[in-house]
């Protein structure tokens, strides 16, 4: 479901709640699947939002190359950057990819100086051990300039949408954490230095 649109177009939509950004301090965020998929079309609506003063945040895994990236550093005030395992090979075993691209893009982005936060969707059976949660807040306390961390519970929401794609949801199994256990992972991130929350 959708349909293509310009950046203009984008834009204009965009604008019509300039005065509450005004009024909030908030802003657009673009997110996904991965805006970082198609950088050009982003990066247009990032500057162009940039020049009329609104606000600009992303959403992204980081899982492309550094220059696509690069393409919309300069528009973008705020980084929201999931990082969902820093085993290397529990990471392939589970995404089929490695995530060395992910976290060397995650060091370059906090070198580079931008408000960097790292998301953590904690999702059962793949990183939601309390050892795998403090590799990963130790993973992002190593980052310079980054000072939040933000523990993103798992649901199910998504099921529907592969329903209606037709395809199959590989994770009918797995259950949402329980209050409690996220808690108790909540804890285990707050052993660093940084800034930890469930949401975000």
């Amino acid at each position: 479901v959708g349909r293509d649109v310009t950046g203009g177009e984008v834009l204009s939509e965009v604008l019509k709640d300039a005065s509450y950004y005004r009024r909030s301090g908030g802003g657009v965020t673009l997110s996904g699947g991965e805006c970082l998929f198609q950088p050009e079309f982003a990066a247009a609506i990032l500057r162009a939002c940039q020049e009329h003063g609104v606000n600009t945040a992303i959403e992204t895994t980081a899982y492309t190359s550094w220059e696509k990236i690069e393409l919309v550093l300069p528009y973008v005030d705020y980084v929201l950057m999931d990082i969902k395992q820093v085993d290397d090979k529990k990471h392939q075993e589970f995404t089929g990819k490695s995530n060395r691209l992910i976290l060397e893009n995650a060091r370059k982005l906090a070198q580079s100086g931008v408000d960097l936060t790292i998301r953590v969707p904690v999702i059962p059976t793949f990183n939601n051990t309390p050892q795998e949660i403090y590799a990963i807040a130790k993973f992002a306390e190593s980052l310079p300039g980054v000072t939040r961390l933000h523990l993103l519970p798992y649901h199910r929401l998504g099921e529907d949408k592969y329903t209606g794609l037709g395809r199959d949801y590989r994770l009918k199994e797995i259950k949402p954490q329980s209050n409690e256990a996220l808690e108790e992972l909540l804890e285990v991130a707050r052993q660093t230095r940084l800034h930890c929350q469930i949401g975000g």
